[in-house]
């Protein structure tokens, strides 16, 4: 369960459609705007961050009892894209860096050469050499569950990047988690940095996508700067900007 928002909306979208497929979204303005509504993305905001506390909020008249979570919940961008053929127009991928960390606590291993091994001991980075690679032997269902499965994402050293493949196959890049090169000499910290705070948009075969682009530890201007600039960000990617977008949501998860 979670508690979600529309906060945009082309004049096609109709509310009893967006409440009843995605429960408990609410629709909240009018369906004629075009681009966000700050007054809306603050209220909208404000009963995410009210519900995630676990108080009461209300809409359309119907009271919906908060939950407390022992996690950090993210708050999730959701995008449903309109005219785009996913099978003919040429697909589009992006990343940014927002302010603030959507992820905080993102679990990360670096493939390290000897010196970033050392590195990684220092900050308390988990990191794997070429020896540990070797050992999953390249099988796809070990490192799947070893690897893939186990850490959000990577880095590697610089002279360990064309080796991957080679040690791993292909099942990092399967998973959209191919590592982030590090260079020699340079610190992992700085990477993890960039990577806590970096988003990607990318059309595949579906015109749907889920972003975490913040999280309920954050203030309310913090989360509304982030969606602002991922929203404009993406809208930069579109081939016809706005009129591409059909709705927008956000919510907690």
């Amino acid at each position: 369960k979670f508690i979600g928002k529309v906060i945009a909306a082309d004049e096609s979208q109709h509310p009893i459609f967006n409440f009843f497929y995605f429960f408990p979204l609410f629709l909240l303005q009018e369906l004629k705007m075009a681009k966000i509504n700050p007054e809306i993305l603050s209220r909208s905001i404000a009963d995410i961050l009210a519900y995630s506390r676990g108080e009461t909020i209300t809409k359309g008249g119907v009271e919906l009892p908060g939950k407390k979570r022992n996690f950090l919940e993210t708050i999730e961008l959701q995008i449903a894209l309109k005219n785009y053929d996913a099978s003919k127009d040429k697909r589009f991928a992006g990343t940014f860096k927002l302010p603030e960390h959507p992820r905080p606590s993102l679990n990360i291993c670096m493939l390290a050469n000897e010196a970033h091994a050392e590195m990684c001991k220092e900050i308390g980075l988990d990191f794997l050499t070429v020896a540990d690679l070797k050992k999953f032997g390249k099988d796809k269902k070990v490192i799947k569950a070893k690897l893939a499965n186990k850490y959000d994402a990577f880095l590697a050293s610089d002279s360990l990047i064309k080796q991957i493949p080679r040690l791993l196959g292909p099942s990092l890049s399967r998973a959209g988690k191919f590592p982030t090169r590090v260079l020699s000499g340079e610190n992992p910290a700085a990477k993890i940095d960039e990577i806590k705070g970096t988003i990607k948009f990318q059309l595949k075969k579906v015109l749907n996508m889920s972003i975490a682009v913040a999280n309920v530890g954050m203030d309310e201007q913090a989360i509304s700067v982030n969606i602002q600039l991922a929203v404009n960000f993406l809208i930069t990617l579109l081939k016809k900007g706005w009129q591409n977008i059909k709705v927008l949501y956000i919510k907690s998860s």
